[in-house]
């Protein structure tokens, strides 16, 4: 039987009958079924891959769209660009307000011991910096070859593929995502692209959420500060008080680690820390530091807030920098300004690393300090009322033994007086002349007590820790540097004046004597008194006290301190150098 010819319109195919069989059979000449089978599968799995890679892509959106915390927010949006470009290492850098380096650095691949190893967190240089100074997307198959590279610093893991691109929260460069490594060795392509991109856009929206959800917290947590302040202004707080509830909640609102408030010293160019609160805050208290040239000076004399970046390597910081360690960014902001002058300053200090005090977060500081203004301002108007009304008690006191007391002793002295030329016996009329005598003797007692209630004491500048700090200044010129004091306790008042003109003495006699004979580059003065006891510590690092040297300084100070009996110990910190302490009894 003959085969059939092809039928029209086949495409080739050759469609027959065999013969004997009868069965039909398809030839399939130029056509590859397996080639097709293939792509059809790899077409598929292309298909399946973009619809997991968009169901990703959207679960990212949500995951990072849902937070809140803006740092939460930041450290979601890291781990999401990773999983969704497969990448091993992936960092978010956040732009600081000068727009040009980091002020934060979120990243996600690295271990904390790697971090440690490697340093401090880059500042956007380099490749970093490319995006910075040029926002768009940035994709590279090898980081070394770029004309911005520079090399990676010990320890860091080595980098080769990179893709970066900006996030912008309402139109402004918020910062950008740093993709390196993509998983299996193969290089970013356009879709990895195009995906961060979308993130990207996403991310900026949530940021701007997170920070406007932020601002709407903080500015509550402000409100109630300043309510807590103000009841508790007009139920007649104590300015200590009420400074420490300004300090505390200033601390506390801008997420600082130490908070100090410092003031003027009368009678003197230099402001005493009244108050510290937080991180080592006892190295801080009762420091006493000079006006010009100080980062709390500087605020002092310009009524303005000053910021610094560094607090532990600012120079502006002239006694004792180390009591800032692990310490960075600070703001100090005056209280009070104006017709009514600064009072103060408050100083808040944020840990080492953290991002530096921008003007929305110094603009409430402003607001607060003007409330610690307020503060002073009435608890002033308080104390010279009270003062006002024991002056008036005082002069109506003295008025009424002037007028009435001393009037009656003298007209009894007068009848006594003239009741004696009548009295014949002579032990009697002697016992009338000795009453005549105690009569007068205490009409010139009350007088004296009179004066004595309408006196005031002493002056601005004639407490002991304003004569403390004029020793030290005067020691500064012989010394050729500036010691540091700090003071704690009441001073002015828990000590008495005798006392306190022995303690001025100690302390000008010590520092002579290390300007004398320590060879020293530093020393520090510490007076305090806990009502009981005022101890005086001077400390230098200079060569010591050498063994069998002349001592008839030290036996005029310890002899001070026997009189009243306290006492005298001289010795070696493990610093090196001297160290003497000075302490005698004020208490009852």
């Amino acid at each position: 039987m003959t085969a059939r010819r092809p039928a029209e319109g086949s495409g080739g195919l050759l469609v027959g009958v065999s013969e004997g069989t009868g069965e039909a059979r398809v030839r399939l000449p130029q056509l590859r079924l397996d080639e097709l089978l293939e792509e059809l599968q790899a077409r598929l799995d292309a298909a399946r891959g973009t619809r997991d890679r968009v169901h990703s892509l959207l679960e990212a959106v949500l995951s990072v769209g849902r937070e809140l915390d803006l740092e939460q927010a930041l450290h979601s949006i890291v781990e999401a660009a990773a999983a969704l470009v497969d990448a091993q290492y992936a960092a978010l850098g956040v732009i600081g307000p000068d727009g040009k380096r980091l002020s934060a650095f979120h990243t996600v691949g690295v271990s904390d011991e790697q971090i440690a190893r490697i340093g401090p967190y880059p500042e956007g240089h380099g490749i970093l910096g490319e995006l910075i100074h040029h926002p768009q997307p940035l994709r590279l198959a090898r980081l070394s070859e770029h004309s911005a590279s520079y090399g990676f610093p010990p320890h860091h893991p080595p980098m080769n593929t990179f893709l970066g691109v900006p996030i912008r929260v309402r139109e402004q460069v918020f910062g950008n995502l740093y993709l390196t490594e993509k998983r299996g060795g193969v290089q970013f392509d356009e879709e990895d692209e195009a995906v961060l991109s979308t993130l990207a856009v996403a991310a900026g929206v949530a940021i701007d959420n997170a920070r406007l959800y932020e601002d709407s917290r903080l500015r509550e947590r402000w409100l109630r500060a300043n309510a807590e302040i103000t009841h508790r202004l007009m139920s007649g707080g104590a300015q200590a008080e009420v400074l420490r509830l300004i300090a505390d909640r200033a601390r506390e609102n801008t997420g600082a680690a130490l908070a100090l408030v410092a003031m003027p010293m009368q009678g003197t160019d230099s402001l005493g820390v009244e108050l510290a609160l937080g991180k080592d805050a006892q190295a801080h208290q009762g420091l006493v530091l000079p006006v010009d040239g100080s980062l709390m000076g500087h605020a002092f004399t310009t009524g303005s807030p000053v910021t610094c970046v560094d607090v532990s390597v600012d120079e502006r910081v002239a006694v004792a920098p180390e009591r800032f360690a692990g310490l960075g960014p600070a703001v100090a902001v005056p209280i009070g300004s104006g017709a009514e002058g600064v009072r103060g300053v408050v100083l808040l200090v944020r840990e080492a690393g953290r991002t530096v005090f921008t003007d929305k977060e110094i603009e409430p500081l402003r607001g607060f300090a003007a409330q610690a203004a307020v503060a002073m301002e009435l608890a002033e108007r308080r104390q010279d009322a009270e003062e006002i009304a024991v002056l008036k008690d005082r002069d109506r006191i003295a008025r009424d033994l002037h007028d009435l007391a001393i009037q009656r002793l003298f007209a009894t002295g007068m009848t006594l007086q003239s009741a004696g030329r009548l009295i014949e016996h002579a032990e009697a009329s002697e016992r009338v002349v000795r009453a005549v005598d105690d009569l007068d003797e205490t009409i010139k007692i009350i007088r004296s007590t009179i004066f004595g209630l309408r006196s005031r004491e002493g002056g601005a500048g004639s407490g002991l820790r304003a004569r403390a700090v004029r020793v030290i200044g005067e020691a500064a010129t012989v010394l050729g540097f500036a010691p540091s004091i700090r003071m704690e306790g009441l001073v002015d008042t828990d000590v008495p004046r005798e006392i306190a003109d022995d303690v001025v003495a100690v302390l000008s006699e010590a520092l002579t004597n290390v300007a004398r004979h320590a060879r020293a580059g530093r020393a520090d003065v510490v007076l305090e008194t806990d009502g009981r006891e005022v101890r005086l510590t001077v400390t230098d690092d200079g060569v010591g006290i050498a063994a069998g040297g002349r001592r008839s300084g030290l036996r005029n100070l310890a002899e001070r301190a026997e009189r009243y009996g306290g006492t005298l110990t001289v010795d070696r910190p493990e610093t090196g150098g001297a160290r003497l302490v000075w302490q005698v009894p004020v208490g009852d």
